[in-house]
């Protein structure tokens, strides 16, 4: 079993529990209210979780070494690694370039140097090699050091031997310099535009479709409702009658 079907079986286990959950509980009750906020929370930190990996960051490093290795892919680890083409998804092993960086403040950032290709997360990455070069070029020391901006995606995890991918290696001024994250910036402004808008169409949908639908039935009901207690009255009378007829039928009480 791969990682991506793995972890869409988990979500698609949790989104049926969630569903049985809901119709569960009835409507306004607490554990209805707890559910759905829950819900929500755990969208709101999938998402974030998810755009954290993705969106591009910033660090200002120092570039010390470059080299490459042969890395093993396992089932549970293939999400966190490139897949440039479809040959490498088959792959249990191919060689990684890597880059390894100092900050400012002495701690070791290693970066993957990997082509994305036309796949997931769409940075379109095929200079991997210039990289490298650029990589190899920019190499200091900490008497002479030399500055440089590497942007990446992705998380550096050493239990699990994950690396952030590098995209773009530029050079800086010094350690102090400030990356304005523009892309993100404009990123989350078309992001919440987007959502407002989804939303905006949403009620209007709801508005103009659905609520005159459910009026509808809702009238539909009280009138079906309606006619039940007629029946019903109608039905006691009647047998209110019946038992009537039945009491003539009783002999007179002896004096």
């Amino acid at each position: 079993m791969s990682g991506y079907t793995f972890w869409g079986i988990v979500i698609l286990v949790v989104a049926v529990l969630v569903g049985v959950l809901h119709w569960v509980y009835p409507e306004g009750s607490r554990g209805r209210r707890v559910l759905t906020w829950s819900w929500r929370i755990a969208v709101f930190l999938f998402a974030a979780t998810f755009l954290h990996y993705t969106l591009p960051q910033h660090d200002i490093v120092r570039v010390v070494n470059t080299y490459q290795e042969r890395q093993d892919l396992s089932d549970w680890t293939r999400i966190f690694w490139a897949s440039p083409d479809d040959q490498s998804t088959g792959l249990i092993n191919r060689d990684v370039q890597f880059i390894q960086t100092v900050k400012a403040n002495g701690k070791i950032a290693v970066y993957r140097n990997e082509d994305t290709g036309w796949s997931w997360p769409p940075y379109f990455k095929f200079d991997t090699a210039n990289l490298q070069t650029e990589a190899e070029d920019n190499k200091s020391t900490a008497e002479a050091p030399k500055w440089v901006s590497i942007t990446h995606y992705g998380w550096r995890n050493e239990l699990i031997s994950i690396f952030p991918n590098a995209v773009a290696i530029k050079p800086v001024a010094g350690p102090d310099v400030t990356i304005i994250p523009w892309f993100n910036i404009v990123f989350f402004i078309v992001l919440a535009f987007i959502l407002f808008m989804i939303r905006r169409m949403w009620l209007q949908f709801r508005e103009r479709s659905i609520d005159p639908v459910l009026e509808n039935m809702g009238e539909a009901w009280d009138g079906v409702e309606d006619r039940a207690d007629e029946a019903a009255v109608r039905a006691r009378g009647v047998w209110g009658r019946f038992v009537a007829w039945l009491g003539t039928w009783k002999g007179k009480p002896r004096r």
